[in-house]
């Protein structure tokens, strides 16, 4: 496993109903800021077989799953394959960040085969998922005054830019930061998920200046992304799931 993630983790990915095209951690542990109550965020891609796929009876497009493992709770959260290529084609950077994580819990060469195509999904509509997704946190943030929303906002803001102006999706933001305060918030939200945004570290206002800026920054490199204008990866994708199915 990889380090900070627990060696049962793979006993639970062995554990889904289905074949897994991989399995890898999301959440604060990729974003680099886990705390010690932090879930395990692991994300999955599983593949039906055919009887479940060309029936009148299906299987499930989603798998979902939870529970706590050694004090630490678990959110298992799984996309069929199909489900997963459509979400792939859109612009979604939460699969995405899925597919390409480091935090490797299973792998298989399908999904090496995703991950070469996912380059080809990228376009500049993937910054209205992180504007969006950054909205959302900020005013978790102003309700709430918790540190953990706050970093995600930074978080999110920063993995924008940064797609949109390499198509590279990197989403740690110890890689990305840009602000001078962000190491000391990461270490104080090593104490606990919930816990006040600490005003010595860095001033509310301070805080809100940079989201302002960092949201025009984002916005700016989304108007001059050299990005396609739309992804290319269709036709591929479909073979590769029209072969994958066949061979099941």
């Amino acid at each position: 496993m990889p380090d900070g993630i627990p060696a049962w983790a793979g006993e639970v990915a062995d554990e889904h109903p289905y074949p897994l095209a991989f399995a890898t951690v999301s959440g604060a542990h990729l974003y680099g800021f886990a705390s010690v109550d932090s879930d395990l965020d692991l994300r999955a891609c599983h593949i039906l077989p055919l009887d479940e796929v060309v029936g009148l009876e299906t299987g499930p497009g989603t798998v979902e799953s939870g529970g706590v493992r050694e004090g630490m709770e678990l959110d298992v959260v799984s996309q069929e394959l199909a489900k997963f290529i459509r979400l792939l084609l859109r612009p979604n950077g939460y699969v995405l960040e899925q597919l390409l994580s480091p935090l490797l819990v299973r792998t298989s060469p399908l999904h090496e085969q995703l991950k070469a195509l996912a380059p080809h999904c990228l376009t500049p509509e993937h910054a209205r998922h992180y504007l969006g997704f950054a909205s959302g946190q900020w005013l978790l943030y102003s309700k709430t005054g918790e540190l953990k929303p706050a970093l995600y906002t930074l978080r999110v803001l920063h993995t924008g830019i940064h797609l949109m102006r390499t198509g590279e999706v990197e989403a740690d933001l110890r890689v990305l930061n840009t602000l001078p305060y962000v190491p000391d918030l990461i270490e104080a939200k090593k104490a606990g998920e919930h816990h006040a945004l600490p005003e010595s570290l860095v001033s509310p206002a301070r805080l809100a200046a940079d989201v302002a800026r960092l949201t025009a920054d984002l916005e700016a490199a989304r108007d001059a992304s050299k990005l396609p204008a739309a992804p290319s990866a269709a036709p591929a994708l479909n073979d590769l799931l029209i072969r994958t199915r066949l061979a099941r």
